[in-house]
């Protein structure tokens, strides 16, 4: 408790010195801080994060462990299966990732706070705006330094150690510690399409018609011109089609209307808006066809479009959760018995059904896969005598090819060859026991 009053004090500090204050007000004098609010009305801005999220996730996360025959094995016994399913009583798996996923898009870190032990063990999601990492550099709060995350809530700070915090950032960073935002980057790109929908929103709410000029005869107070061109706006913008009126302006004799035309083709304003799409599109790791734009599409099918997705965009991601997730989750005993968080990519590379039975079948007929683990793979239950290696009975050792053209009595000193080796082999092996 005197170290967590300790921090708080020096929080405090920091806060009321006059260049945080001075560079907070320049940052509300510069408008900096709205566009967190405004960024998510951005059609391309809001498809990318539903992609990134959607795909986190969607993929199932497991706890495998190495075993003796450097193969992997499920870790159903360990006490940290269970938040693989459910990492706190109110969410799921798939709507915990994929909110941490958003939240490390939007705000550049996510942070998920560890509570209890072992089967007890519970993940919750903090709110990435009310978190601020602080490094103890000075080691005012212990003779180690370390990372320090300060939570604001409901009027009260809390302090959590490196440890008891999953911190995840975008690959933007300066310092290594926190990640910079999609956002932050493209402020300049994201408000600009934002004000372009705003000015499309606008025009159909005057029915696209322009600004125009009014030519009118006779002199009228200000608050009449503002009466009389109110009445011309209602006709024009079909307010008065409840009433029957919708497509006539009437015009007072003596009044010109003329309209002050802008055409969206002359401003190249499709071209723009779409090249501006792309530009957030890219930021993100998102590809052209997944916001919709399929005119540069050149994948032969769905499947090499996942795999270009996933090694372009979602690889560094997933490798980012999993080393962090293993590493404050598992003891340095459990990493170095081979236990470790692996999140399954296969949802995603899967190939249609045809391909799968080709592959799986060649596999199996190669000494890879066992017919039990190609089923597997289809969600087939086991079956018995399932469980060995099949293979092709012409497969034969490097060291015996050719063979199989030597005549009898050239197979008989292969043969006797072979013999005399492994003779000798286990002499060797005897003496040097």
């Amino acid at each position: 408790m005197a170290i967590m009053k300790k921090l708080k004090r020096v929080y405090k500090a920091l806060k009321s010195d006059p260049k945080e204050i001075s560079l907070n007000q320049l940052i509300e004098f510069l408008n900096l801080t709205g566009i967190s609010k405004g960024a998510l009305s951005e059609a391309t801005y809001f498809a990318c994060m539903k992609v990134l999220g959607e795909s986190i996730g969607k993929l199932p996360l497991k706890l495998l462990q190495y075993n003796d025959k450097n193969g992997v094995t499920s870790a159903r016994d360990h006490l940290l299966f269970s938040i693989l399913k459910r990492p706190n009583p109110y969410m799921t798996s798939t709507t915990f990732w994929s909110t941490v996923e958003y939240n490390r898009n939007h705000y550049g870190n996510a942070y998920v706070l560890i509570t209890g032990a072992g089967s007890n063990t519970k993940l919750w999601i903090l709110e990435s705006d009310k978190v601020k990492p602080w490094y103890d550099d000075a080691k005012i709060l212990a003779e180690t330094q370390d990372i320090y995350y300060v939570y604001s809530k409901g009027g009260k700070q809390y302090v959590f150690s490196s440890e008891e915090v999953l911190h995840f950032k975008t690959s933007n960073t300066f310092d290594g510690i926190t990640g910079i935002s999609v956002q932050e980057q493209l402020q300049s790109t994201i408000q600009g399409n934002i004000k372009a929908q705003n000015l499309l929103n606008r025009m159909y709410d005057s029915g696209f018609t322009a600004k125009a000029v009014m030519q009118y005869t006779g002199s009228l107070s200000d608050e009449n011109v503002k009466t009389f061109i109110s009445g011309i706006e209602n006709y024009a913008k079909g307010a008065l089609k409840d009433e029957g009126i919708e497509n006539i302006i009437p015009i007072p004799l003596g009044a010109t209307l003329t309209p002050l035309n802008v055409k969206l083709a002359d401003n190249q304003f499709v071209e723009v808006k779409q090249y501006s799409a792309l530009q957030i599109a890219s930021a993100f790791g998102i590809k052209p066809y997944q916001i919709g734009d399929y005119t540069k599409s050149s994948y032969a099918s769905a499947e090499a479009q996942q795999l270009s997705f996933y090694i372009d965009t979602l690889l560094y991601i997933i490798k980012q959760y999993e080393e962090e997730i293993t590493y404050k989750l598992l003891s340095k005993e459990e990493v170095k018995s081979g236990l470790h968080f692996k999140f399954n990519v296969a949802v995603i590379l899967r190939a249609d059904l045809k391909t799968q039975i080709e592959t799986l079948s060649s596999a199996t007929g190669n000494f890879i896969y066992t017919p039990n683990e190609a089923r597997a793979f289809l969600d087939l239950e086991a079956k018995e005598g399932g469980d060995r290696l099949l293979g092709n009975g012409a497969s034969i050792p490097v060291e015996l090819t050719g063979s199989q053209y030597l005549n009898t009595r050239e197979k008989e000193e292969v043969k006797s060859w072979m013999k005399d080796i492994m003779e000798e082999v286990m002499k060797e092996t005897k003496m040097a026991v």
